[in-house]
């Protein structure tokens, strides 16, 4: 008798550690989560997306989170955002937008439904391809217009304002871009927004003219809900061969992801 009740608590106890082992995995092994990111398929940024998706991919393996690209904004709404933490405006435009999609990512941003990255094209604000300038987006980018932007690019020191912010977490104190676009707008963004890097024009190497005087290229829009936050670095595919724009690019993620 006694060696069967030892025989029924071993069965048992087995099947509470097999049972408890199952629930670890699939709580483990769920993504962290989940971000859209929003790429151009066409233009001269596709070197730049292609290796900034191998460069996502490998970080979403290594950190476990899953990451879904679109290359429009067709399918695009209220539904499609709310299974997503993050959205990566990788090098897209701010028109051409679907209506729908438009007014889902200001609900999406404004009522805080997830985070939000963009870089490069994101600030192309103006009239463009037939498109009139969104002018919520703009106020979004601190009300700046698009300008002018330096197409023989020229290498640039980028200062570090803000080195508390945890987007700049193991950044240095300046770093080098040794080859951009660098775009002026018609105003600094910074009276409405909170600056967090801006690039020293006296550094362009080599000189140009096409200069704005203060010139933010990282920033953070704090009225809006959603943790947000844009940089401007993001034409050529070299800059994934630069350290601290890798961790630039790191932190934001699991920054703005957060509530």
């Amino acid at each position: 008798m006694a060696s069967k009740n030892s025989g029924r608590l071993i069965c048992t106890k087995f099947m509470l550690v097999l049972l408890m082992t199952l629930i670890a995995q699939q709580i483990y092994g769920q993504s962290r989560f989940r971000v859209l990111a929003l790429a151009e398929s066409t233009g001269h940024h596709i070197q730049y997306s292609a290796r900034a998706k191998v460069w996502l991919n490998q970080l979403a393996a290594d950190s476990n989170f899953t990451i879904d690209y679109l290359q429009n904004t067709d399918t695009i709404d209220e539904d499609l955002l709310s299974h997503y933490q993050l959205f990566i405006q990788l090098d897209y435009p701010p028109y051409g937008w679907r209506e729908k999609a438009a007014a889902a990512f200001v609900k999406y941003i404004e009522q805080g439904k997830g985070g939000w990255i963009g870089f490069h094209h994101a600030t192309l604000l103006g009239e463009f391809d037939g498109y009139p300038m969104w002018q919520w987006f703009s106020d979004f980018m601190g009300g700046i217009r698009y300008q002018n932007y330096i197409a023989t690019f020229v290498a640039g020191e980028v200062n570090n304002e803000d080195k508390q912010h945890p987007v700049m977490k193991g950044v240095p104190g300046n770093f080098r871009i040794s080859m951009e676009e660098w775009y002026t707008y018609h105003k600094s963004p910074r009276p409405n927004v909170h600056v967090i890097a801006s690039v020293d024009e006296n550094s362009y190497t080599p000189n140009t003219p096409i200069k704005m005087g203060d010139h933010p290229v990282i920033w953070t829009n704090p009225a809006m809900k959603a943790r947000n936050v844009y940089i401007f670095m993001g034409h050529s595919p070299e800059l994934f061969d630069n350290e601290a724009y890798k961790t630039l690019f790191k932190n934001a993620v699991f920054w703005a992801v957060g509530r």
